[in-house]
């Protein structure tokens, strides 16, 4: 007969383990589809300028570019011991910080449904306040000179450090003029329901004024820099619906931001909690907003690629197609006599890295294009 305790300790494990198999894991959620690879050329697609492989867009030129299927690094994006290096701060944000961004986040592995009534809303129950630790990064050239007043650019998704690299290259080459770049991790999570999702697929303001009030006054009290209040000196950038997020910084504030570059921008249904304003998101810039707005002094450059996503999920409105969106944005800019750049890349994923080590300099070059004012 065993003793009395090893018997408990034997009825302590079955029980555990039993109540464990009786808890299973939240189920994964489905995988996303592959996307298929979309042609160019297709009918209703942009007319475009197919460029020798390997090769980028002319950096001073607007319109429609192929490129590719070869995306070798450019030499503008690679570290080079023969030019100065910025120097690059970092520093923390934490939610309980901040006025405008308290914090949200989505329960692992839930979504949410379609509203029967409309397939293009989404019906969200497992988002809740939930707090967040951001990071931004402050790069400073060497050739800054304290005190002046210098151009900046904002960045999603940060620290990106491949920015850092090409400014530095460029900026010695006289191809950019001496600029702050402040690169600003996001609140975390993806989508509908989440920090990030609030923070950079919501179509208002919101997220331009918590980088004008919460994050510009920090930057120039600890790193000792004056950034310009031109919005000429001005320029967002970011990938996916970091893409989006700078566009909408720009379309909602054109009194701070003038210049824009994205990959594989987000203008999709993606905006949650919905907006009667903008039921579709930003689907809403190339289905409504541009066409039927005066223009705004907004010059873009923007990258797709022939593989990038399409993910009709559960709502099934078909404003998921992100080739789509950008080559509906490309026609609605081309229509309405914008300053843009629209580069679609053969051999190339959701936000390609190998696409950006090739094409950033010359974007930067494009969206910088005109300033200094004469």
């Amino acid at each position: 007969m065993l003793p009395r305790r090893a018997t408990l300790t034997i009825l302590i494990t079955l029980l555990a383990a039993t109540s464990h198999a009786q808890s299973p894991a939240p189920a994964a959620p489905p995988a996303r589809p592959t996307p298929p690879t979309r042609d160019p050329g297709t009918p209703g697609y942009v007319k475009a300028a197919t460029l020798p492989d390997d090769t980028n867009a002319p950096a001073k030129a607007d319109g429609n570019f192929i490129l590719g299927p070869t995306h070798t690094p450019s030499p503008d994006t690679t570290a080079l011991p023969t030019v100065p290096q910025g120097d690059v701060h970092e520093f923390t944000m934490q939610s309980t910080d901040s006025k405008l961004y308290p914090g949200i986040a989505r329960e692992p592995n839930t979504f949410g449904t379609a509203d029967p009534s409309d397939p293009a809303r989404l019906i969200l129950t497992t988002s809740h306040p939930a707090p967040y630790t951001r990071k931004v990064a402050v790069y400073v050239p060497k050739q800054y000179v304290p005190g002046t007043v210098a151009p900046f650019i904002i960045g999603a998704d940060g620290p990106d450090r491949l920015l850092f690299t090409a400014l530095d290259n460029l900026i010695a080459q006289h191809r950019l003029p001496v600029m702050i770049a402040i690169s600003i991790g996001n609140g975390s999570g993806d989508a509908q329901g989440s920090e990030r999702g609030l923070e950079y697929d919501t179509m208002s303001g919101r997220y331009a004024e918590f980088v004008e009030t919460e994050v510009l006054p920090l930057v120039e009290s600890q790193y000792h820099v004056k950034l310009s209040k031109d919005p000429d000196a001005r320029a967002t950038m970011g990938g996916s619906s970091g893409g989006s997020c700078a566009l909408i910084m720009a379309w909602y504030h054109p009194e701070l931001y003038h210049r824009v570059l994205t990959y594989s921008g987000t203008y999709v249904n993606q905006q949650w909690p919905p907006s009667p304003d903008t039921p579709h998101g930003a689907w809403e810039f190339h289905e409504h907003l541009i066409p039927s707005t005066p223009d705004k002094p907004i010059r873009l450059w923007m990258e797709v690629g022939d593989r990038d996503l399409f993910n009709p999920n559960i709502m099934r409105d078909n404003m998921h197609d992100w080739v789509v969106a950008n080559e509906k944005m490309a026609q609605i800019l081309a229509a309405k006599g914008y300053h843009y750049q629209f580069v679609f890349a053969r051999n190339a994923g959701h936000t390609d890295r190998a696409v950006k080590q090739q094409t950033l300099a010359e974007a930067l070059e494009y969206i910088w294009q005109g300033y200094p004012k004469p």
